[in-house]
């Protein structure tokens, strides 16, 4: 049983080799995988049947190669599945079928009029089938759903542990999800998610250690670690935001006082516009950005002020972490350079070394594909508890509330 145990680990570890191979590189044939893996060539032979019997790698067109043969090139299959993503804010949902290499093939917004989570899970269960047929792809099959949300999210468990947005202590979310829609479900904190598909398919993608900081409703900065997520001793790292400011300042959502966010996210920078202007609800993120491009004096000032006290504190986590690339995202992103100016230069004054580049993600739906590429991240760790399932025999309950 040993020797089996042990060949079943080598067989997933030589999988995901090869997988993040041809992710990376595009289609390689069997001999160049074994040459640049280091794995003999009938190991190579072996996992490649297995996946092209799956359908997740397909053979493309044999290439001229040396001595008159004519190796035949694998690559991943991204149109074998769906995957569905699930992106929950305080008053809505973003919703995008992907392929598997989370390239949006529907997108939608719905609206949240509650955060009961048996409400919740109804809502989302219900929502797919409207994306798969939006997607027109019917016969396709669905990999999975992942769900991203702003909070402290226990990833063995799936579970929000606590969400102060949605006021949710240990919702167990994903098996909510699941017990309505019959595929895998996972559930992750939002910019942790948005942080793996930039390692997947994005801008993070030939690093493996990066930073990627979410500037919105709060702020966050997700860390991969030699490749790796890192998610913490309790799934609450990244929380970049609850850092002190200022002692005593303002109230943050969280119950303490002087947090980042408290001053420096986009809505904090609209609280902030609004109290100096003395105008109402009126000023929103469009109004601030229309200002900015007028040479607005007083937004100039604040969204400066705003950068460069974001890319102070983040030169103290660079100093500390030292990653290769930082990946920006976020509605505060679309304030451009009247905010990322200050906040590479702040960055730039108060790193120990040469600050790394810091990369502005401009993309629709990139929170969505997040949640998304939970899905396809399984496809390349093989952690998933279960495979691909034929939409058409997709069992969907009612959206009903079952409260």
């Amino acid at each position: 049983m040993k020797l089996k145990g042990d060949q079943t680990t080598a067989r997933a570890m030589n999988r995901r080799l090869i997988l993040n191979l041809l992710r990376r590189e595009g289609p390689r044939s069997r001999a160049d995988i074994a040459t640049v893996i280091g794995l003999s060539p009938a190991a190579v032979t072996f996992v490649v049947a297995d996946l092209l019997e799956e359908g997740i790698v397909v053979e493309g067109q044999a290439v001229p190669g040396p001595a008159g043969r004519r190796p035949i090139p694998v690559e991943i299959n991204y149109q074998h599945a769906l995957a569905v993503g699930f992106k929950l804010m305080v008053d809505s949902v973003e919703c995008v079928a992907t392929d598997l290499a989370t390239n949006p093939v529907a997108a939608m917004r719905v609206g949240l009029a509650g955060h009961d989570p048996d409400y919740v899970a109804d809502l989302l269960a219900g929502t797919v089938p409207e994306l798969i047929k939006l997607a027109g792809r019917p016969k396709a099959r669905l990999a999975g759903i992942g769900i991203s949300m702003p909070g402290v999210i226990n990833h063995e468990q799936t579970a929000c542990v606590r969400s102060h947005r949605f006021q949710w202590d240990n919702v167990p979310l994903a098996s909510l999800v699941a017990s309505r829609v019959h595929v895998p479900v996972w559930l992750e904190d939002d910019t942790n998610a948005y942080a793996i598909a930039q390692q997947l398919f994005g801008l993070g993608r030939q690093h493996r250690n990066m930073a990627v900081l979410a500037v919105g409703v709060g702020i966050s900065c997700a860390l991969v670690i030699d490749g790796k997520l890192y998610r913490g001793a309790n799934g609450a790292a990244g929380k970049f935001g609850h850092t002190l400011f200022e002692e005593d300042g303002r109230l943050c959502e969280c119950g303490k006082r002087g947090c980042l966010m408290a001053y420096h996210s986009e809505l904090s920078m609209l609280r902030r516009w609004r109290e100096k202007t003395g105008r109402g609800e009126d000023l929103g993120l469009q109004e601030l950005r229309q200002a900015l491009t007028s040479g607005d004096p007083i937004a100039t000032d604040l969204v400066g002020h705003s950068g460069r006290s974001i890319g102070t504190a983040l030169a103290n986590l660079v100093n500390i972490t030292d990653p290769e690339v930082i990946v920006a995202g976020g509605e505060a992103v679309s304030l451009g350079d009247h905010f990322l100016t200050p906040l590479r230069d702040a960055l730039s004054a108060r790193t120990f070394r040469t600050a790394p580049p810091l990369l502005p993600d401009w993309e629709d739906n990139s929170w969505a594909r997040g949640a998304a590429a939970l899905v396809t991240q399984k496809i390349f760790d093989f952690e998933s508890s279960g495979g691909a399932t034929d939409i058409a025999t997709l069992g969907v309950r009612g959206s009903t509330s079952a409260a």
